[in-house]
């Protein structure tokens, strides 16, 4: 019989990965400041994070069944922390794109386990439940290591904030806690390239999270130097709280809906919320800042990632690995591609500028994408959420 602990312990080791991703983010000015950048290569440090996940996301998705699961979250711990022993080591944007690298590595391994061996650590095997643990302990840490970074730099300018150390002693804690869960153990005969799963009527919801993340990420990277024009950069890192764990707000609401109507109610809130921050960034409007992160964050880690991930998961079958691995693989591109180019288009035209044809992306790739889950919503049989 599970034990009713198991899915709480994996929840904390999750939101401890996690927890390590976004920690430097409030940094990410004075990294730049200090090697003579701009936000371009902010971007393209940042984005190292998603050369990490990919391989893994593309390559290696039969890695979990073939040695367990266990040790993949046990390794993506350890690689948190080598990553924040890094920045305390050496806090320069190169170190930065190295430790990003890192991070992707472990969470990728980690999104790409996570949700199934949340399912076999509780009882019946309930892939809806565990998504939900899964999307809320990981929006949780996504946030956490930002807005405590910013806490902690409100006490004065430093490159090694005391919220580094936080996250080096409670992964040590998790990777505890890890040891002692029960692992079905690995298949030595499984393969060990195990391409990523697109269940049929599935793709439609990676992309929209792909149209999520990329503007999760652009808040992330590049809000920071935007905000700094105003003197407002001591506040990114509550922005990158908001735009990713306010999330968890909205879930209870999400699972309260089908998996295709929580996805288009995320997608009819993205381009209005992304406005209003994006107006509040340019013309340093902290409060419109900071409410358009809240509404973006219902979408980005309530409506379109929960109901996304549980889709895909009903529709997986029996490949909710490989299926999960699919569905993150489109994220993390969204979180680094469109990234990058508007790092490009705002080192060259200005902020406003790029701020503008990011709105006109993401405009378009939800109308389109609404249209198709519109349909869904009426024709595929998925079950709603559990309440």
């Amino acid at each position: 019989m599970p034990n009713p602990c198991s899915p709480a312990l994996l929840a904390f080791a999750l939101c401890l990965i996690t927890f390590a991703v976004n920690l430097q983010a409030p940094l990410y000015g004075a990294y730049a400041e200090l090697s003579g950048r701009g936000a371009a290569a902010t971007a393209v440090a940042f984005s190292a994070y998603v050369v990490g996940v990919i391989p893994v996301l593309l390559l290696l998705g039969g890695l979990a069944d073939r040695i367990g699961r266990r040790p993949l979250i046990m390794l993506a711990l350890s690689l948190s922390m080598l990553a924040t022993v890094l920045m305390l080591l050496a806090p320069t944007l190169e170190t930065l794109g190295l430790a990003r690298l890192l991070l992707g590595l472990g969470t990728a391994l980690a999104s790409a386990t996570g949700t199934a061996y949340m399912s076999e650590l509780m009882a019946n095997n309930d892939s809806s439940r565990a998504a939900t643990w899964v999307t809320a302990s990981t929006s949780l840490g996504f946030g956490l290591g930002a807005a405590l970074t910013s806490l902690f730099l409100l006490r004065g300018p430093t490159l090694a904030p005391e919220s580094f150390y936080l996250h080096l002693l409670l992964a040590s804690l998790a990777l505890l806690a890890v040891w002692r869960l029960p692992d079905r153990g690995g298949d030595r005969q499984g393969a060990w390239l195990r391409l990523p799963f697109y269940p049929t009527g599935s793709l439609v919801y990676g992309l929209a999270i792909l149209l999520a993340w990329a503007c999760v990420g652009l808040v992330i990277a590049l809000l920071p130097s935007i905000l700094k024009q105003h003197d407002l950069a001591s506040w990114s890192g509550f922005s990158t709280f908001c735009v990713i764990s306010c999330g968890l707000l909205f879930q209870p609401l999400a699972r309260r809906l089908e998996p295709a109507k929580a996805t288009l109610v995320g997608l009819m809130i993205l381009p209005c919320s992304y406005a209003l921050l994006a107006w509040g960034a340019d013309s340093g409007q902290l409060v419109a800042v900071l409410l358009g992160t809240v509404a973006a964050s219902s979408a980005c880690y309530g409506f379109v990632y929960l109901g996304g991930l549980s889709a895909v998961n009903l529709l997986a079958g029996t490949e909710k690995t490989r299926a999960s691995a699919g569905f993150f693989l489109l994220a993390y591109l969204g979180f680094s591609l469109p990234v990058i180019f508007t790092g490009l288009l705002a080192d060259h035209l200005g902020a406003r500028v790029a701020l503008l044809v990011f709105a006109a992306g993401l405009l378009l790739g939800c109308v389109l994408l609404g249209a198709r889950l519109f349909q869904h919503c009426r024709q595929l049989p998925i079950q709603p959420m559990v309440p």
